[in-house]
Parts: structure tokens; sequence; C-alpha cells
């Protein structure tokens, strides 16, 4: 007799529970701590506001770039953060007084300035493995890596022909994934710097944002045709693809949820969040609210939450949580 595999829990709608306008300009990223204490978003203000993952209070901000920030990403174990900004510059950021209930509205927390990049910073990603090492792209076309303790670049990658849309290392930490404008995708070895894979080489239309999911097996890849696409690493192929929402402008951020049944999350031109399931590709939910693009999505580690950030005419921060 065969072993059949659990039915997955049923679906429980979400709700907003929270708002808050943290930012004078549009939200551009929105990152939940891997330990699942702080809220980090970033803005077009230049600012990187942590907030109280349940009230959305603002516990700091941290200013220093001098332009827009388009991505944040956190280190494995809660205690940094690295924001890429159109200032060329990535900033990492000491979270542990924050951590430890001691910050100051305003502190100053950055301990390093990264630059290398000539055009605008659009992502950037701790390696889950090690503090110390990043990836960035930026809209120089390159893919770069970075030695986080001595602030050096240790390799600078002519990976695409047009900028760079998003970086994301795998669990492991050895290979990253680069999505560009010029429409492909394309997997690096973290060490060398080689080009492993191409996932996708369509010319057009452009790969928008690109990350691996949280098992390591399969890639998520936005494209701007209004499909989210999850592909296969190891055979490149396409498995599924979720559509229903609106997506030809913007370099919307999507995320997985793994806390209560697996589903893909993602932003909208329409205002709305969608939720997906994995497996079905079905849309199960579309939350509403936003009077602006949703840019960012992010799913709490342990519990059932979504976060979410809105373009200009928004500027909202919105917290969803799952019906009990």
């Amino acid at each position: 007799m065969s072993q059949q595999t659990a039915p997955p829990p049923p679906y429980r709608p979400y709700r907003q529970v929270r708002e808050a306008t943290p930012h004078s300009r549009a939200v551009s990223c929105v990152r939940f701590s891997p330990c699942g204490r702080l809220l980090a978003t970033e803005s077009l203000d230049g600012t990187v506001a942590l907030l109280s993952p349940s009230s959305l209070a603002v516990i700091a901000v941290l200013r220093g770039h001098s332009d827009g920030v388009s991505d944040l990403s956190w280190s494995m174990e809660s205690y940094y953060l690295c924001s890429a900004s159109d200032d060329r510059a990535i900033r990492i950021w000491d979270i542990r007084p924050v951590l430890a209930g001691g910050a100051q509205a305003a502190a100053d927390r950055c301990i390093r300035v990264l630059k290398g990049h000539t055009n605008f910073v659009f992502s950037s990603n701790f390696n889950p493995q090690t503090s110390s090492q990043i990836a960035s792209g930026g809209f120089d076309c390159t893919v770069r890596i970075w030695d986080v303790k001595n602030g050096r670049c240790t390799r600078a990658i002519e990976a695409h022909s047009e900028p760079v849309t998003s970086v994301h290392f795998i669990r492991d930490g050895s290979i990253v994934v680069s999505g560009s404008h010029d429409g492909s995708c394309k997997i690096w070895d973290a060490k060398t710097g080689a080009c492993l894979k191409t996932v996708i080489d369509e010319k057009k239309p452009a790969v928008s944002f690109s990350m691996f999911s949280p098992n390591g097996k399969f890639i998520l890849v936005a494209v701007l045709d209004y499909s989210l696409k999850l592909c296969n690493f190891a055979t490149g192929k396409f498995l599924k693809v979720y559509s229903g929402h609106v997506n030809r402008q913007y370099c919307i951020q999507s995320a997985f949820s793994v806390t209560n049944g697996k589903y893909v999350v993602g932003g909208s031109e329409d205002n709305c969040v969608y939720i997906w399931d994995l497996q079905g590709r079905n849309i199960l939910q579309k939350l509403e609210g936003h009077t602006d693009t949703v840019i960012s999505v992010s799913c709490h580690p342990t519990e059932n939450k979504i976060a979410s950030g809105g373009l200009d005419n928004d500027r909202t921060v919105r917290l969803w949580v799952q019906d009990i």
C-alpha cells in the first residue's frame, strides 16, 4: 500500500489588520527579518524604517542614502541589513542594538558602505550561510559579489546587456540567480563568477524579478507579460505559471508563503496583493486596500502574516493576517 501524503490545510482568508505610512515617498521594499521580530521597509525618500511586525509602529529610521532605496536583505541571523540605492551604494546596517531594545529613532547604524557600481544599485541579497557576503545587481548591467568584512568587491560580473533587476542566493549560498531587462535569467557560481546556466533568454519581455524557492529546487521568475513562472532549476523546465494579476511596467517583488499551506504571494499594478496556490496555480485570494501599485510583499517566517508596500499614490505599508 503506497504512502499517502497529507492533504494541504484548508485555505483561510487573509484580512488587513494594520496600516502605516512610515515614509514620505513610495514604499519600494518590505522585508520581515528571519527572526520575525522586525519588519524593514524602505522608500524612494532614501530612508530605511524598522517597524514592529505586529503594530507597524516605527522603532528606528536608518538614514544615510542620498537617493531612493530599491531593495533590502537581512542576514540570516537578523543582525545585519543591507540596502541597495540609486546613489550607487550598498549600505550595511548593524541591527543588533535595535533588537536589544536600545535604539534611538534616528540612530545611524551604518557600519559599511559598498561602492563600485557605476549606476543605480537595484538589488542586493545576503548569502544565507554567512553575513560576510552579499550579491548585488544594478543598472550598470553587472552582478557583483562583495566581502562585507573589508568592503571589497570580489567579483564584478558583466552579467547582462541591460539593467539587472534581481539577484538572489540559493539556500546553501553556492550560486546566485539574476534577472534582467534584457529578457534573460541566469545562474552564477558565487565563488568563480562563472555562468552555470541560462534559465531564460527570450530578449523580450523583461525579467523583472527572480528568486530561489526556500528548498532551493525551484526558481520563481516574474516577466513583464503579466506572468509569474516556477522553473525547475535542475532541468530548466517551467512547471507552473501564475497569472491573473497586472504586471507590465514595474519590477514587483514576490514571495513564497510556507507557514500554513504553500502559496505564492505577489503584488500587482491593479493595487492588489494576489495569493496563488503553489501547486494548483489558482488564485486563492485578492487583497484589496492599496491605492497604487503594490510593489513588494513579504511573508512572516513563522506566523501567517503578509506585509505589503505601495507606490507614491499610496505610500502605505499594510499588514494582513489569516482569520482564525
